[in-house]
Parts: C-alpha cells; sequence; structure tokens
C-alpha cells in the first residue's frame, strides 16, 4: 500500500497547535453555539491548527458521545480552513474506535493520549501506538509523551513500524531530556510539537521543536501566534518579552500540578463574555477572590 502524502500535516503541527475549551451550558450539558463561536474566533484569528478532546477541552470528563459531538462539531466548523488533531485514548478499544470515528468524520490526524495506566512498559507504549496507528493509515498520528522514563528508540521503533506516525507532542518539562530524546528518536523524521505550551516554546524550540501546543491560544490568540513568530524568526529577546508577559497566567495555570490548568482559561474567557466559566469535576470554578486577578491580566493583553 502507498504511503499517503502527510507533508501538509507535518506543516500544520508546526504551529500553534489549539487546544480549545469545551463549554458548557448552565445545566452542565455541551454549549454547541459557544463552542462553535470560540473556535470561528480561532479561526478568524489565525490559527490553524486545532485539538478537539484534548486536556484543555477536559477529554478525560466528556463521556464518549460527548467527545464524537466535539469531533464532529469542530470538524464540521473548521472546513477547510485549518487542521484537525483529534485526541483519542483510553483502553485501546475504545481509542481504535475513536480515531476510526475520526477518520469517518474527515480528520486529518489523531492525538494519541498518555496511556492512562498505572503499569506502562515501554514495549507496550510501542505496542498501544501502534494497534491505533495501524487501524488509521490515512491519518497522521502524533503521540502525546508525557512519561519521562520512556527512550527514543522506542518512538524510533514505533516509526519504522507505522510511517503515518508524523509528529511529536512532547510534553516532558525538562528540555534537556527533550533535545536528547528527539535526537535519539530522530530530530528530522518527526515533527515535534513542545507539549508544554508557552512557557516551554522557547527552550523547547532551541532543542528543535518547531510547534507549540496552547490553552491561552483561547483568550489571546494573538499573543500566542506573535510568539510564534518570534521563535520562527529566531529572536529570542522578542520571544521572552511575551513569555514575561503570559508568564503570571501559565503559572496560575501550572500551580498545584496544574490544578486550575483549565479552570483559569475559562475564567478569562468569562471575563471577556465569551463562555460560562464552568467546569466538571474533578476541575473546580476558580473561587471568587482570585478571579480578579485572572480577569485583571487579561485586559492587559490585545484579545
Amino acid at each position: 500500500m502507498t504511503t499517503p502524502d502527510f507533508t501538509s500535516l507535518r506543516a500544520a503541527l508546526a504551529d500553534v497547535v489549539a487546544i480549545p475549551v469545551t463549554p458548557f451550558t448552565s445545566d452542565g450539558s455541551l454549549d454547541t453555539d459557544a463552542h462553535r463561536a470560540l473556535l470561528g474566533r480561532l479561526l478568524d484569528s489565525g490559527v490553524r491548527t486545532v485539538t478537539p478532546n484534548g486536556n484543555t477541552g477536559e477529554y478525560y470528563a466528556l463521556s464518549p458521545e460527548e467527545r464524537c459531538v466535539v469531533t464532529e462539531l469542530t470538524i464540521d466548523e473548521v472546513g477547510d480552513r485549518a487542521a484537525v488533531l483529534v485526541g483519542v485514548g483510553l483502553d485501546l478499544p475504545t481509542a481504535v474506535a475513536a480515531a476510526e470515528h475520526a477518520r469517518s468524520a474527515r480528520a486529518g490526524m489523531v492525538m494519541v493520549h498518555q496511556p492512562a495506566h498505572p503499569y506502562v512498559s515501554q514495549n507496550g507504549w510501542t505496542d498501544y501506538h501502534r494497534v491505533i496507528a495501524e487501524a488509521v493509515p490515512e491519518l497522521g498520528v502524533v503521540p502525546y509523551i508525557r512519561n519521562p522514563r520512556l527512550g527514543g528508540d522506542h518512538l524510533a521503533e514505533l516509526g519504522d513500524l507505522c510511517p503515518n506516525v508524523i509528529g511529536v507532542k512532547y510534553a516532558v518539562p525538562d528540555a534537556t531530556r527533550f533535545a536528547a530524546f528527539a535526537r535519539d528518536a530522530g530530530l528530522d523524521r518527526f515533527v515535534w510539537v513542545a507539549g508544554l505550551a508557552e512557557l516551554y516554546a522557547p527552550s523547547y524550540f532551541v532543542g528543535g521543536a518547531t510547534g507549540f501546543t496552547s490553552g491561552l491560544v483561547n483568550v489571546a490568540p494573538a499573543v500566542s501566534l506573535n510568539l510564534l513568530a518570534a521563535l520562527r524568526a529566531g529572536d529570542y529577546p522578542a520571544a521572552m518579552g511575551i513569555w514575561e508577559r503570559i508568564r503570571p497566567f501559565e503559572e496560575l495555570r501550572a500551580a498545584h500540578q496544574s490544578a486550575d490548568n483549565v479552570t483559569v482559561v475559562k475564567e478569562a474567557l468569562a471575563s471577556l463574555g465569551l463562555c460560562r466559566r464552568d467546569v466538571r469535576p474533578p476541575s473546580r470554578a476558580l473561587p471568587q477572590a482570585h478571579r480578579a486577578t485572572v480577569a485583571g491580566l487579561v485586559a492587559g493583553w490585545a484579545v
């Protein structure tokens, strides 16, 4: 079988990879109108790659049926304006079914969430991703790596077995480890996406990343896109200037093992009147005492 040409999808990963939030109504159901409006705002701002069912989209708090709705809604709203990288995962049959659904909905790529299992062997990691990738050979496949013990040789092996594994969302908070892993796996073989968003993007770009994920982009698309432009130009003083501006916001999200990661983004959107602040357990809405802080940070940006 001829391997599909993934050139355009590889280019889409070397960009700001937006992770949209999933808005909810007052009764806790999906707010599809707000969801479409937020996606339209991202697209109008110049975002060209989106990941429905990512962690900022509360993937683990959605039902299987809701994840299908989010996938279909996103692909319908995006049309041909952006690449869609659908988050899939959980147990292997569920992940394969979600990948096949993404294919039937005409997505171009799937991102495979870090296996949600307390006992992950390195060979088992390869097998898990191989089964998913082989089920959808027409789609680009992007493993989401959060395991610092995984060796780059296992990703290289997966790439040998599955040529549709075209990129990596690397989210281990260690720039040195990232640079070594990328070179062990094949720096030019995969597209390397800094999976810990804007605060890690400058150091990961030095190590070989060419794109980064973002939840902040939901709030201020221009800020994320300007950071990408500075990094592409090699203008690290400008990049770090943006980094300093967004640092307080991103540190709020990262505090207490990222307990309020999604919460802070939705609070910022609520302060702009773009969606409700509601999140699902085990996340929590931001306490009243901290809401003015988030609104104040966002007020200082061009959104």
